[in-house]
């Protein structure tokens, strides 16, 4: 199932989760901030209306029954050249490999609001490549907008998003105190927090590989 929500031309964005309350949000949210919206409660579906309406952006949930966000977004960066970011609630290692090698544009970690979600997606318009080029496997490409609790915004490289999102899964920490725990790793190591975050996305990885 689909809906064509209209908007007032910021772009086109197709919205993918197989719950269907995070999904009305989510459409209902974009829509209000501006945007075009195509939602699909299926990775099949997704594709279909990826196919027919070619948006600009795509908005995957990971994990779903039958063809995952993953599979969609293979689809969509091979066959159509369409740029994605993905919404998930998992952070563990095989998923943070995962997502660096299929070269998402973002990388949200639940729980979020539409008001953290669409600065991520301006952001992500902002930073995706032009029309016909997919980001290509591994690119390191935008910046995502991390909202804390107190409200404010960090424009964090995505590899530090999945850093913060490592460290929310692994330790059950709200993002506010993994963002602590972060400049504290990386105060101890005497480095800025890019270079620690991005040191345990590696270690992450390696886990992965040798899993």
């Amino acid at each position: 199932m689909s809906s064509n929500v209209s908007g007032s031309g910021k772009g086109r964005i197709l919205v993918v989760d197989d719950d269907r309350l995070v999904l009305a949000t989510l459409t209902h949210g974009l829509a209000q901030a501006g945007y075009e919206v195509l939602d699909a409660d299926n990775g099949d579906d997704a594709i279909l209306i990826a196919r027919q309406h070619r948006p600009d952006l795509a908005l995957l949930d990971i994990r779903m029954e039958g063809m995952t966000g993953f599979d969609v977004a293979g689809y969509l960066r091979d066959y159509l050249q369409l740029p994605f970011m993905f919404l998930s609630a998992f952070a563990d290692e095989a998923t943070v490999a995962k997502v660096k090698e299929l070269g998402a544009l973002a990388y949200l970690v639940k729980p979020l609001d539409i008001h953290q979600i669409v600065p991520a997606v301006e952001a992500a318009f902002a930073n995706r490549p032009k029309p016909g080029v997919a980001p290509a496997p591994g690119t390191r490409v935008s910046t995502v907008p991390v909202a804390s609790e107190a409200g404010s915004d960090a424009s964090l490289q995505v590899v530090e998003a999945m850093a913060l999102g490592v460290l929310m899964h692994r330790y059950s920490l709200t993002r506010v105190q993994a963002l602590a725990r972060l400049q504290r790793m990386a105060a101890e190591q005497r480095i800025d927090l890019g270079e620690q975050a991005r040191r345990l996305v590696e270690a992450v990885e390696q886990l992965a590989l040798g899993s």
